[in-house]
């Protein structure tokens, strides 16, 4: 009964959180993104990507803080838009940026380092996004599949750290972003030690 009640809230997430999306490309495409349309599209892809993985890790905090069961039902739609704006953004880069000129870009990896992290974090994200299905959740076992999905905060953590260095003045921002990852973290870390001193607890002496 409540799933069925709920069962408009992840197409209603998918199309909310692709609207953004369409709106870039359409005014891409009519030459509306301002003076320099390209780094206008970089960063609000990029910005996206992060806000919205910040979405899905906070999910779990959210049911543990609350009780909440709806945000577990979110977490792999939110996983796969954020993975969906950050290939976008690093299509934006490869091919509208640098002309997919391969030896360009690879000397940006290697030489710059926002670039660097940026990039390790988007194919931190690949692996994470082609093993959401239940199906790979089958296949590698639960215990496998959740370590290995763990990466997103890898992943979250380069992409501060990625904002950081873009914008290198002006850090307000990405610091904003960092410290909610940071309180992110601290539950999850709470709620792990809180399991462990129960399991201790639960032994026989």
């Amino acid at each position: 009964m409540a799933s069925s009640k709920l069962s408009w809230l992840n197409p209603a997430v998918a199309v909310g959180g692709l609207a953004p999306l369409l709106q870039l490309a359409v005014l891409g495409s009519q030459g509306e993104l301002g003076a320099n349309g390209i780094e206008f599209a970089l960063n609000q892809t990029g910005l996206f990507a992060l806000a919205v993985l910040l979405g899905s890790l906070a999910c779990t905090p959210l049911r543990l803080v609350t009780g909440w069961t709806w945000p577990a039902r979110i977490r792999r739609t939110l996983g796969l838009l954020a993975f969906t704006y950050a290939a976008a953004h690093f299509l934006t880069y490869s091919v509208l940026d640098q002309g997919l000129d391969v030896r360009a870009m690879a000397e940006d990896v290697f030489t710059r380092p926002f670039i660097t992290v940026g990039f390790t974090a988007f194919l931190l994200l690949v692996p994470l996004a082609v093993t959401s299905t239940n199906k790979w959740v089958r296949r590698l076992g639960f215990p496998t599949w959740q370590r290995l999905h763990r990466l997103s905060y890898v992943a979250a953590v380069l992409g501060v750290v990625h904002f950081v260095w873009r914008v290198k003045k002006d850090v307000t921002e990405p610091v904003l972003y960092g410290a909610v990852l940071a309180l992110l973290l601290a539950v999850r870390v709470g709620e792990a030690l809180r399991k462990r001193r129960a399991l201790a607890r639960a032994r026989p002496a």
